[in-house]
């Protein structure tokens, strides 16, 4: 292919082309012949005539990625030229190949004496870079895609941690040759009990992944019934991991519009990353409060508090701090499970130590303040140890 064949010379007068072809000469490179190197002096540009030429950058040691292959006609070298850089990416023929090279002082001179001929040089370059942005976009879309399944699956396996340690220590003690009928039938219980939260886990995970809003269906349930059940449920997992749950007071009997499974999710997940929290065990407070429009509910840990690395993106998917196999989707399912209740969701350190998380779930219109349970409320929940 000629020079004016190209299509960065096609538009120069006989003039402009009879000084390029003076200037120009011919270069062969036999296959897998290096051209120039990274860090090699940009010295000029190359015009192929015949061949095929690849582009390649080291992103990483011993780490190669192929940007882009030059066919006959096109140019290549020319970023070095123009910037008077040192080259940042290496040329190689991939076959036989044939070159036309400008020395950089004649394409500098020869840019300054045609607007053509830099209007040319200006697309090639636009070209060039398009080109590169995308390649280097597919691959970005490649490594997020492939890091997005690792943490999912990572997720997945954290989230499924405390309900198998629970049928794990379930199983052991109904195989015990002693093991009277009575703790058979309890162990029944707690096996189907898991399961179910096992079910509701990898759900709330698929949906969460899902770009629509979880379809979440409201009913009047009363809280303090409600809490009581939540609590005996965790109380297992919580003894495991030698933790205690205290009850501050009692707790609201207030009928609120809630989904049970979703929101039961909500405080398994806040229980869970306190005791994950508390690598030695620890204790974790439960606090109520009726407000005029709202139920404010609190969990108080002893453990070490929110880091402040993370104190501003808790409730973000994939943030986590301090934890070997969490992924810090537990908290940012909570967020959306909450938002879901029309409620919201908060969390700070406490003055004396240890991470503090509030959510606030709106009062049904005209009953703001109603419905507290007393002390002696059969709805009442007893510290559970």
């Amino acid at each position: 292919m000629s020079l004016e064949a190209s299509r960065l010379f096609s538009q120069l007068g006989p003039e402009e082309l009879s000084a390029l072809r003076r200037i120009a000469s011919e270069r062969a490179f036999g296959a897998g012949q290096e051209i120039f190197d990274e860090g090699d002096q940009g010295d000029g540009l190359y015009v192929v005539r015949d061949g095929l030429v690849e582009i390649s950058v080291l992103v990483a040691p011993n780490v190669r990625r192929v940007f882009s292959r030059i066919a006959p006609g096109d140019i290549f070298g020319e970023m070095a030229v123009l910037d008077d850089k040192p080259r940042s990416a290496r040329a190689m023929a991939l076959k036989e190949t044939a070159a036309y090279f400008i020395p950089r002082e004649e394409v500098l001179a020869l840019l300054r004496q045609s607007a053509d001929l830099s209007h040319n040089l200006l697309r090639e370059i636009s070209l060039r870079l398009r080109e590169f942005d995308q390649q280097y976009l597919r691959e970005v879309l490649q490594v997020e895609r492939l890091a997005l399944i690792g943490r999912f699956a990572r997720s997945i396996v954290h989230d499924l941690k405390n309900p198998l340690s629970v049928l794990g220590t379930v199983a052991e003690t109904v195989c015990l040759p002693q093991s009277p009928s009575e703790a058979r039938q309890a162990a029944a219980g707690i096996v189907r009990k898991q399961i179910e939260v096992i079910n509701d886990l990898v759900g709330e995970i698929l949906t969460f992944t899902q770009a629509l809003p979880p379809e979440c269906s409201l009913a009047p349930i009363d809280y303090a019934a409600f809490v009581k059940q939540v609590l005996e449920e965790a109380r297992t997992a919580a003894a495991l991991r030698s933790t205690t749950l205290e009850v501050d007071g009692p707790v609201p009997s207030v009928q609120l519009r809630m989904n049970p499974k979703r929101l039961r999710r909500l405080w398994l997940n806040l229980i869970q990353n306190a005791t994950d929290a508390m690598l030695q065990g620890g204790k974790i407070r439960l606090r109520f409060e009726v407000k005029p429009t709202e139920l404010v509910t609190e969990l108080e840990d002893s453990g070490p508090g929110i880091a402040p690395e993370v104190a501003n993106r808790l409730f973000e998917a994939f943030v986590t701090h301090g934890k070997e196999h969490g992924t810090g989707l537990g908290l940012s399912i909570c967020k959306r499970i909450i938002e879901d209740h029309q409620g919201w969701i908060s969390a700070r350190n406490a003055p004396g130590g240890g991470a503090v998380f509030s959510f606030g779930l709106p009062l049904p219109k005209g009953n703001a303040g109603a419905g507290v349970a007393d002390k002696n409320s059969p709805s009442d929940v007893p510290p559970l140890h």
